[in-house]
């Protein structure tokens, strides 16, 4: 049986298709409803259920707990509706969701960034380019159907680039993967992928994108390979002519996990309404680091102890968005509608 769902404020509103869950028909049907792992994982989907019944797949509990379900709260991404249904949601999008691709790519270059963590160039179809909002991010379907999830490191308008005889070159998408030992994944990236290979991708995927219709001062907070998706979005602000004024947070275990300082530095020059902070965990004698320590999400607090007036976005490991999260809005007033995050669960973090 279908049923209908409907989001306010917005009131869009689409239909679903029997057992299939509310994200799942929001995508296809070109709502840009919040989420991010789209597995019960990471609580990016969450939203206030207004009336209707919602039955939710498995879950994890610090994305939606007992008493969140019970005062009305469901995840999108697994929760199957029985009824028709409203929700709350305030960051849905209007015409903003781009269509779904599938396509193959191939591996253009490989480029070791840390010693833990490679960027790959994938060359796209000419006559087929994707698009998407600097700052989401496409799956790989590998052979055996599973999927893994990567942001794209570039913005959109870099894709095609001029080269020399007033022509550009093929569309190239960056990613940063960080490798994860054992990993279905990484472990093929970091040991049997070489250039030429042919991958298959889809997307765009995500609601973790710059929000222009706002002049709020914007805090980017990005963790380890969190950096990626952040850096899409800085190239975009500053092709767009973005002034808001925004500081970057980007913190790491050791200095060597910020392995595009130095990209990031060039940046600041060119754009004088960007401001950065770096910020080491566990730095050791040798690593000589004289710059900020501690956890990242807290330096943000050090020196914005009132967020009331600005939008956060967030992204890395699950632990650094959670904890960003929760002490913004309850410490710092951040409206939790202007927190927009991006947690970077890995397999472990889907199924503990």
């Amino acid at each position: 049986m279908t049923f209908t769902i409907t989001v306010r404020p917005s009131g869009r509103s689409f239909t679903t298709e029997p057992e299939e869950s509310i994200l799942t028909a929001g995508i296809r049907s070109g709502i840009g409803l919040p989420y991010g792992c789209k597995d019960g994982a990471c609580g990016s989907c969450k939203c206030k259920k207004i009336e209707g019944t919602v039955v939710h797949g498995p879950h994890q509990a610090k994305a939606l707990s007992a008493d969140e379900e019970a005062a009305g709260y469901v995840l999108t991404c697994c929760g199957v509706p029985h009824s028709d249904v409203v929700l709350e949601s305030r960051q849905v999008t209007d015409a903003d969701a781009f269509p779904i691709r599938k396509m193959p790519v191939r591996v253009a270059r490989l480029e070791r960034l840390s010693h833990d963590v490679m960027a790959i160039t994938l060359q796209l179809p000419a006559n087929d380019v994707i698009q998407f909002h600097a700052g989401q991010y496409v799956e790989f379907i590998l052979r055996d159907g599973a999927r893994r999830s990567y942001s794209m490191a570039n913005a959109p308008h870099t894709l095609m680039r001029p080269v020399p005889g007033g022509t550009t070159s093929a569309p190239m998408m960056e990613l940063h993967i960080r490798h994860m030992p054992g990993g279905l994944f990484t472990d093929q990236v970091f040991g049997t992928m070489k250039e030429r290979d042919i991958l298959r991708i889809e997307g765009p995927y995500g609601s973790f994108f710059l929000r222009e219709d706002s002049a709020k001062p914007v805090i980017l907070l990005a963790s380890g390979t969190g950096f990626a998706p952040i850096k899409a979005v800085i190239e975009h602000m500053q092709f767009m002519g973005i002034t808001r004024p925004t500081t970057l947070y980007w913190g790491g275990r050791r200095p060597q996990d910020l392995y595009q300082d130095a990209w990031v530095r060039a940046q600041l020059a060119a754009m004088p309404n960007l401001r950065y902070v770096p910020v080491v965990s566990d730095a050791l004698p040798e690593d000589a680091w004289t710059g900020r320590t501690g956890f990242v999400h807290r330096a943000v607090l050090q020196d914005v102890p009132d967020l009331s007036g600005h939008q956060v976005y967030a992204c890395g490991a699950p632990i650094v968005v959670d904890s960003a999260r929760k002490d913004y809005t309850s410490l710092g007033g951040l409206p939790e509608d202007d927190f927009f995050a991006d947690s970077f669960t890995s397999e472990a973090d889907k199924h503990p």
